[in-house]
């Protein structure tokens, strides 16, 4: 691995986080010559850098407005909501039946890990890094269905972070989502498909619920 390679791996890493986190908000333009102001280097990493962004669909270029964080009207995310609640409640209920009961310990355990992240973060957000460190990965991955983790995984799984994390940092939504997490797979533990499958679109629709709500705040505010 080269070092511009490794260069623009950490910067698409770090970057992707900030945008996931909000800290970076959409819409917000990212300038290759802040980025090796920020991080050293040359421009060819962070061109990089924000190419791989591209590919996770955090970033989207305009035309004469250059590089910008990807920002979803609420239709879209609808849209895209639609997709992960009926996919994602497909994966929980196969889950139930397809992982294995060190799967599930594993998972449980994962959830412990949450719980004392959140108590940490005196419950005000509940943040969690991809891949396996995220609880849906988790039950995607579960359902040991290829073709669900290539939809679920893939095109949709970034922005999907970035506006689940969104909706964490509304009032309680944290432990109550751990909760709501919680008893999934309890459903999950019992090899209940059915319960488990239900549970799960309870869970994402709230999540919308909250988005729509957040939104429609935001845009108010502004």
């Amino acid at each position: 691995m080269s070092d511009t390679q490794t260069l623009a791996e950490k910067v698409c890493s770090e970057l992707a986080t900030a945008i996931v986190r909000g800290e970076i908000r959409p819409g917000e333009r990212l300038s290759e010559k802040a980025l090796v102001d920020r991080y050293g280097g040359s421009r060819a990493p962070m061109r990089e850098a924000i190419q791989k962004l591209e590919a996770r669909n955090l970033v989207v270029r305009i035309p004469h407005a250059g590089a910008r964080v990807v920002s979803l009207s609420l239709e879209e995310l609808r849209d895209i909501y639609e997709v992960r609640l009926e996919l994602e409640s497909m994966a929980c209920r196969l889950a139930a039946t397809r992982m294995s009961d060190d799967e599930i310990k594993d998972l449980e355990g994962l959830l412990e890990e949450h719980a004392r992240s959140i108590e940490a973060d005196q419950g005000l957000s509940y943040y969690q890094k991809s891949g396996n460190l995220d609880f849906h990965y988790r039950i995607i991955e579960g359902s040991k269905n290829n073709r669900l983790k290539q939809m679920l995984c893939g095109d949709l799984y970034h922005i999907i972070r970035m506006y689940r994390y969104q909706t964490s940092t509304n009032k309680q939504r944290p432990r109550q989502a751990l909760k709501e997490h919680q008893r999934i797979v309890e459903a999950i533990a019992a090899r209940d498909a059915e319960l488990a499958e239900l549970l799960m679109r309870r869970h994402i629709q709230v999540s919308l619920t909250n988005l729509e709500s957040l939104l429609a705040q935001q845009e108010y505010l502004s």
